[in-house]
């Protein structure tokens, strides 16, 4: 059975990605803490398994505990429903049926919500792939080129890395983004989504992702199949094919960010506590009204360095 990548509508599909150049630019630009991985759903678990130095889990896992050992130890590591804790991990990548069972709720309820009838609410709601088409999957380090291509690709940051890297997805054929949170169970609302439907998918990670995964609490996820082309020819193809990487969507805020930051070192603000800078950040923009910046722009890029 042929396994189809999701495609993002309006992002064509270049023939190679330079990943090396790719995630040193997104290193350089945001300042990023963890490694972005990709994700792959595979037919058969043979097909898997030909991934060089894939590594196999010796016992039971979540798929968080997975996913975090591509993207905080950079290992290459497959994947079968045999290998995760239940039916709720499994569901969502497609590994395992949404029967009736794991629709009913019946397992969460009590836990995390009221009752079986929210339980069952919650269940039907995630964002799940179709089951029947995968028996197994793969993450890695993009820079390790083992997937060639992913399906999506798993990026973890602050919410300030995260609107800039949203800002650079807007850049050329805008489209206005909108998610949704299912609560406990957020990896419908981002690898599952992101699996299903090709969109970019924003997520705040659950209590399972923080405890077994590594997430920290000021990290949020974004899942894409939406990545950007090694081809840097400057077309209006390519440059609708390197989100958050355009001059003009990323990296004049991020150099405006450090240039504040500078600037406040110098001027002995530094210890001022982060509400006291903002409102003098404020009032400075203000006073400089009549300057080319738009003082929205320059107070958001700020707070990323500073709040």
């Amino acid at each position: 059975m042929e396994s189809k990548r999701p495609q993002a509508p309006g992002f064509p599909e270049p023939e190679a990605y330079d990943w090396n150049q790719i995630v040193d630019d997104l290193n350089r630009l945001l300042q990023l803490r963890t490694t972005p991985i990709g994700m792959k759903l595979f037919p058969t678990v043979e097909e898997m398994e030909r991934i060089p130095k894939l590594r196999r889990p010796k016992s039971i896992h979540t798929t968080d505990q997975i996913v975090a050992q591509a993207a905080r130890l950079g290992w290459t590591v497959g994947i079968t429903a045999k290998d995760l804790v239940g039916a709720q991990c499994a569901v969502v990548i497609g590994l395992q049926l949404a029967d009736q069972d794991w629709l009913s709720g019946k397992r969460m309820a009590g836990v995390w919500y009221s009752t079986v009838e929210d339980s069952s609410a919650h269940q039907h709601a995630m964002d799940v792939v179709p089951h029947g088409r995968h028996a197994a999957m793969a993450v890695s380090p993009v820079t390790s080129g083992r997937l060639n291509p992913p399906d999506i690709c798993l990026i973890y940051g602050t919410p300030g890395q995260m609107i800039i890297f949203i800002n650079g997805l807007q850049w050329a054929g805008y489209k206005k983004f909108e998610w949704g949170c299912v609560g406990e169970s957020a990896c419908a609302d981002s690898w599952g989504r992101a699996l299903k439907t090709g969109e970019p998918s924003l997520s705040i990670p659950c209590f399972a992702e923080r405890r077994y995964g590594g997430v920290l609490d000021d990290e949020l996820l974004i899942d894409s199949a939406a990545l950007p082309a090694a081809d840097d020819r400057g077309d209006e193809a390519a440059r609708r094919q390197r989100p958050a990487l355009s001059d003009s969507a990323v990296r004049d805020p991020v150099r405006r960010a450090r240039r504040a930051r500078r600037e406040l070192q110098l001027q002995g603000l530094s210890a001022v506590p982060p509400r006291q800078v903002a409102i003098e950040l404020r009032l400075d923009l203000r006073a400089d009204s009549a300057s080319s910046v738009d003082p929205c722009v320059d107070i958001s890029s700020r707070y990323i360095v500073l709040l």
